[in-house]
């Protein structure tokens, strides 16, 4: 079967637009967990960082999971009414994550900063940060298990529409993504923290941070461990198509350098390289699902090629992602250049007039 169909190459879209989602979005989530678990005297100036970092970004980034569910309603339908159902539960209550953790954060950015009020807005945001990746994670690990696809919706509630997710192992992919977007906040904030430390408190600012992503590689790294264990029996299509082949090799030897140089970059600081590093390893880490997923949008029952909207269709989704993608990619590009540039107010200095 040739691999560069219409169909495969709006997969590939799709993947390329999850990819980037998870990069960028992903990071938004992690920024809350740490946001969470802020702790010491520095405590403040660390929620300060965070809020720094993603309150300029953070609604944009969401263009790409928009961009996901259209493609799937849009070019694979039989795919999207099965996981519209049989995911019902946890995409429901992932999308009322999304809606409190957005809608938290923009109460708590403009209300009054010395109030009990903005306290609980902080603690919902910090909730919701965490809650969504794991659902999010759960509906990937429902769906690599092949659980979604093999569902009979006849049998009632709880055997179609809960057990199908509720899972040993659906639950690992979720806690190891949930890793993933932590992990790539405490990168990207060291980086943040670093660019803008000038004095020695924000020297130790972003040495908190830099402590905090040495810590989430080593989580990262024990829950992969944990989720390929429990993929032998759960999902052993995945873990075949991840350990079999040569081009697993590959993609692990990939992985695994990018991973050690995240490492090494970390404990050296080099935050630029770490951050570059860690990219490359998370991207790896999706892709590599993809890969083992392939040919199937949803396992066992649907592939690409099966699942794919009319040709007509297709081609002209594919039209309106390639205009899409020349607007979308240059108004991203001039937001960050704008929004992450040198000479912007610093969290530091709004924590300090804050006193």
């Amino acid at each position: 079967m040739p691999l560069l169909t219409l169909p495969n190459l709006l997969a590939g879209v799709l993947a390329l637009s999850l990819n980037a989602y998870v990069l960028m979005g992903g990071a938004d989530y992690g920024g809350g967990v740490w946001d969470l678990l802020a702790s010491g005297p520095r405590r403040e100036k660390q929620r300060a960082l965070v809020s720094d970092a993603i309150g300029p970004i953070w609604e944009a980034n969401h263009v790409w999971l928009i961009l996901v569910v259209v493609l799937v309603f849009t070019c694979f339908p039989p795919a999207f009414a099965r996981l519209a159902i049989v995911l019902h539960v946890p995409l429901t209550l992932m999308l009322v994550g999304v809606v409190l953790r957005g809608s938290a954060f923009t109460f708590r950015t403009y209300d009054s900063k010395r109030d009990a009020v903005q306290h609980r807005w902080g603690t919902t945001f910090a909730i919701a940060s965490v809650v969504t990746p794991v659902l999010l994670g759960v509906c990937v690990g429902a769906l690599a298990s092949g659980r979604v696809g093999e569902a009979d919706l006849a049998r009632g509630f709880r055997s179609a529409l809960i057990d199908t997710w509720l899972t040993p192992f659906a639950l690992s992919v979720g806690l190891f993504t949930l890793l993933l977007f932590a992990y790539l906040a405490a990168v990207y904030l060291t980086l943040e923290a670093a660019t803008s430390a000038s004095h020695a408190e924000e020297e130790a600012l972003h040495e908190d941070f830099r402590v905090r992503a040495l810590a989430s590689w080593g989580a990262v790294l024990a829950a992969a461990l944990l989720v390929l264990l429990l993929s032998g029996e759960a999902a052993p299509r995945i873990r075949a198509g991840l350990t079999e082949g040569g081009w697993a090799l590959l993609l692990h030897l990939v992985t695994a350098a990018a991973a050690l140089a995240a490492l090494w970059a970390l404990w050296t600081r080099r935050y630029a390289v770490a951050r570059a590093a860690a990219i490359v390893q998370v991207s790896c880490v999706l892709w590599g699902w993809a890969w083992a997923q392939f040919p199937y949008v949803v396992p066992h029952t649907l592939t690409i090629e099966g699942a794919a909207a009319p040709r007509a269709t297709l081609e002209l989704a594919l039209i309106g992602v390639i205009v899409g993608f020349g607007i979308l990619v240059p108004s991203l590009w001039y937001l960050f250049r704008i929004f992450k540039g040198e000479g912007r107010p610093r969290a530091f200095e709004r924590v300090e007039e804050d006193r």
